[in-house]
């Protein structure tokens, strides 16, 4: 088992790919306390991995809350002792509206769990890395969006100032032994795209000429299979990597 022993938090656990990683990271041996807003379906994934060889905590919360990010670390130490890995996870769209008619409203919504969820996580979970002194993890999930007109603006700049994130906490906490990597998903299925309501029909037929260029769609497993990599020592000399898995929709 890759991850036998490690105490992990995964935000946005209740689905899609965030619920793919929880599930391969319990039965690779990890204590895994997995964070959303949905109880019911914590409790359900609970369950189903009662009989798995690691453990699962479940924590319901808003990341976009910064007294829910640290309190889910906080949870982690409780239960676990310490921490090890950070998967930041959680994630939503914007409307693809183009930028002459995007809104506030959108802009406040996607920015406070794509970014200032991410943030305040990683702050907190680098001042506990620091404490225990032997180094750290965290993996988060950008999107080929970041880097590609995948989506709309604000989307967009959410997921390159994760980016952005990423590579900075790599490189201030080389010497700590602190990796930060992110993950640069392309079409995956998963509930995000519903979620994401009713698009902007003006932006969403500017982006057809794109979205029709990308390969067919993931799974969440793969997915997880990257963060399964990253979170084990099998990646101990990476960090500050962008890691695509799109199919090479990147290529494109």
């Amino acid at each position: 088992m890759k991850l036998e022993g490690k105490s992990i938090v995964v935000t946005g656990a209740s689905s899609g790919m965030g619920k793919a990683i929880v599930e391969l990271f319990v039965r690779e041996g990890a204590q895994v306390v997995a964070v959303a807003r949905r109880k019911e379906r914590l409790d359900s994934l609970a369950e189903s991995l009662k009989d798995a060889p690691g453990r699962l905590v479940t924590f319901a919360g808003d990341v976009s809350k910064r007294e829910d990010d640290e309190a889910m670390i906080d949870l982690a130490v409780k239960e676990f002792g310490k921490l090890d890995v950070l998967v930041n996870n959680a994630g939503v769209m914007d409307d693809m509206a183009p930028i002459a008619e995007a809104s506030d409203e959108k802009y406040d919504y996607v920015m406070g769990i794509n970014v200032y969820g991410p943030l305040a996580s990683m702050r907190k979970a680098c001042q506990v890395f620091l404490a225990q002194g032997n180094g750290g993890n965290i993996i988060n999930v950008s999107s080929i969006g970041s880097m590609h007109q995948a989506a709309g603006p604000i989307y967009g700049a959410s997921k390159a100032a994760l980016n952005a994130m990423t590579k900075n906490t790599a490189y201030m906490y080389m010497k700590d032994g602190i990796r930060c990597n992110a993950i640069a998903p392309g079409g995956i299925k998963t509930e995000i795209s519903s979620a994401m309501g009713m698009p902007n029909m003006n932006g969403y037929g500017k982006l057809q000429g794109v979205l029709g260029l990308a390969p067919e769609a993931g799974e969440a497993d793969d997915i997880a299979k990257a963060a399964l990599f990253l979170a084990s020592d099998d990646s101990a000399y990476i960090s500050g990597v962008i890691m695509p898995v799109d199919g090479g929709w990147i290529a494109f």
